[in-house]
């Protein structure tokens, strides 16, 4: 008994330690992909690009063919790692050895990839940005407009992880069912909802295609960044009628339910009313 609690703390440790570090993970992602880029347009400390160089002369310098080298494999790291572990005899395999803590291992090594990304990224100031806004009053009121986009498809891409179970997309819930014995927790959800969560990895391409491109200034290490993960996404969102046909009846579902109670209310206050006139 002692080693099995033993077992559990060990897991649920684990599992919420994990949580902090995949919290700051993604903080600290959102604060490279919008709150850099737009904050330093604004105040202008630090050079973004050299639109007096010619592309002809900066492609040809070492300095930034360098920095490009360096993205480009950080970007690398990051999308293999990131299909590699959700490849299925990859999964698998780590199911085997891991158990409960696949997911924490998979998020973890996720949110490690991205520290990596955001920590050593080489920006492009050597060469022209392929557009930038700098002409007043524009370059005073795209900045805020694009900061307000930014704010609202971080807020929409953080309320489709509630709806979509982040518990279980952290891994917190697979080890929670594990310590009460309940077994894997995918496995308990109707058939629909596993097909559509075996396939749909990204389900926020159009937030994260805004926040990649949409920005005041456009370096060429932004358009490395934003091309490469806008084609990754893409290439990994896949939706069928019959995935579509589930959504839309989850959506029906829980509209109904936020519903129920004011009608519920509604019909009893009327019954109340039509009492006293009696």
């Amino acid at each position: 008994m002692a080693s099995v609690t033993a077992r559990s703390w060990a897991l649920c440790t684990a599992s919420l330690l994990n949580l902090l570090f995949v919290f700051i993970s993604g903080a600290d992602f959102i604060r490279f992909l919008s709150f850099r880029p737009i904050y330093h347009n604004i105040t202008g400390e630090t050079t973004l690009c050299q639109d007096s160089i010619p592309w002809s002369v900066a492609l040809k310098d070492s300095s930034v063919l360098w920095s490009l080298v360096v993205d480009l494999s950080l970007l690398a790291l990051f999308t293999v790692q990131h299909s590699l572990l959700a490849w299925s005899p990859v999964k698998q395999a780590l199911q085997s050895v891991l158990g409960a803590l696949n997911r924490t291992a998979y998020c973890f090594t996720t949110a490690l990839a991205l520290q990596l990304l955001t920590s050593y990224w080489q920006p492009v100031t050597g060469a022209p940005c392929l557009w930038s806004v700098r002409h007043a009053p524009w370059s005073i009121w795209f900045p805020l407009l694009c900061f307000a986009l930014h704010f609202l498809c971080w807020a929409i891409i953080c309320s489709i992880l509630m709806i979509f179970d982040y518990s279980e997309l952290l891994g917190i819930k697979q080890v929670y069912y594990e310590c009460l014995g309940l077994g894997d927790p995918f496995s308990q959800k109707p058939l629909p909802a596993q097909r559509l969560l075996s396939h749909l990895r990204h389900p926020v391409f159009l937030e994260l295609a805004v926040i990649l491109w949409l920005l005041p200034a456009l370096s060429l290490d932004r358009l490395l960044l934003a091309g490469t993960l806008s084609a990754y996404v893409a290439l990994a969102h896949s939706l069928d009628k019959q995935d579509l046909a589930y959504l839309c009846a989850q959506l029906k579902g829980k509209v109904w339910f936020l519903s129920e109670p004011q009608r519920g209310s509604v019909e009893q206050n009327g019954s109340n009313h039509k009492e006293k006139v009696g």
